[in-house]
């Protein structure tokens, strides 16, 4: 890419797709492609076909997909499904059909075996089965992957793919029912400090290991792959350390100043109980994150102020 090169951000209003816009402009890039998904639906065909016909990028980060915790994930299940493959189906084909230099498809890390041996490797795609509680997410996903390859293979299109893992940061979710862990943990705890409540319940066991990424971070390593990655597959992006939930809770507390208790709701799932991604095939390339976990919620916690909950 070059500075005026046009580039699409598929998904520019969401946590991922914004920090990509971020990193974009304050490298100089300008040449932007921007559409809301109140203008564009990327689900629909036809409009999708038509926005790639006339606007023409020439790179693509399709950062754009239906995202939530595990509550959300279990619920909406044909929806996680069908919006997720509809979205991805119609950006990588159109990318194609107007010969897009360049796309990276963002997956997740949820893309793993359940009970995938640790830290997960990529040639372990498809070795087992997946955790149930986000499987339709988690097809979709897989089948991203490799619609980039079919593409790649059959039409020669230099599609790439990376998988992160669990991430935070500035335009996150906050809404305590379809939330990921961290950004509800915060809210929970400021909450409870607020209203002085005794304590603050955590759910499941406490007990599975999780890896978070600050969505700055991210978004480094994407601008870094389209300029350095052009394999088949996929590769990790992580942090390549882990936290226990429960230690989790424990910092975000520390962090928000709550000094209440917290108690754990067994009836609520665990999910899978680990995931720590390989990140050496990143690493080896020359690229790490360089956020740490405190900082990173510090700033965010920091950043909620404008948040109507706080």
């Amino acid at each position: 890419m070059i500075s005026d090169s046009k580039i699409y951000v598929a998904g520019h209003g969401g946590m991922v797709g914004s920090a990509i816009v971020r990193s974009l402009k304050q490298l100089g890039y300008g040449n932007l492609v921007l559409a809301s998904s109140s203008a564009l639906d990327l689900r629909m065909q036809r409009d999708v076909a038509s926005f790639f016909s006339e606007e023409k990028p020439e790179y693509v980060f399709l950062a754009a997909a239906k995202v939530g915790g595990i509550h959300a994930n279990n619920v909406y299940r044909a929806e996680f499904l069908y919006d997720n493959l509809m979205i991805q189906n119609n950006v990588i084909h159109q990318s194609y059909v107007n010969r897009v230099k360049k796309l990276l498809f963002l997956g997740s890390s949820c893309i793993y075996p359940k009970l995938a041996l640790q830290p997960l490797q990529e040639e372990t795609l498809l070795t087992g089965e997946l955790e149930p509680t986000n499987e339709p997410y988690a097809i979709a996903k897989i089948a991203g992957i490799k619609m980039c390859d079919a593409y790649r293979s059959q039409y020669g299109c230099n599609f790439i793919s990376a998988m992160p893992t669990n991430l935070y940061g500035p335009n996150d979710n906050y809404d305590l029912e379809n939330s990921h862990v961290l950004p509800a943990l915060i809210r929970k705890f400021h909450q409870a400090k607020q209203k002085g409540s005794p304590e603050v319940v955590l759910w499941g066991t406490g007990n599975p290991l999780r890896e978070f990424m600050h969505v700055d971070d991210l978004s480094e390593a994407c601008l870094f792959l389209m300029k350095h990655f052009n394999e088949p597959g996929f590769i990790n992006v992580g942090t390549g350390k882990d936290i226990s939930i429960k230690d989790l809770a424990s910092l975000i507390r520390e962090i928000v100043g709550y000094e209440g208790q917290i108690v754990h709701d067994l009836s609520k799932p665990d999910g899978t109980p680990r995931k720590l991604l390989d990140i050496s095939k990143l690493t080896s390339l020359g690229w790490q994150a360089s956020i740490s976990l405190r900082e990173g919620i510090t700033r965010v916690y920091q950043g909620c102020a404008d948040q109507p909950w706080y």
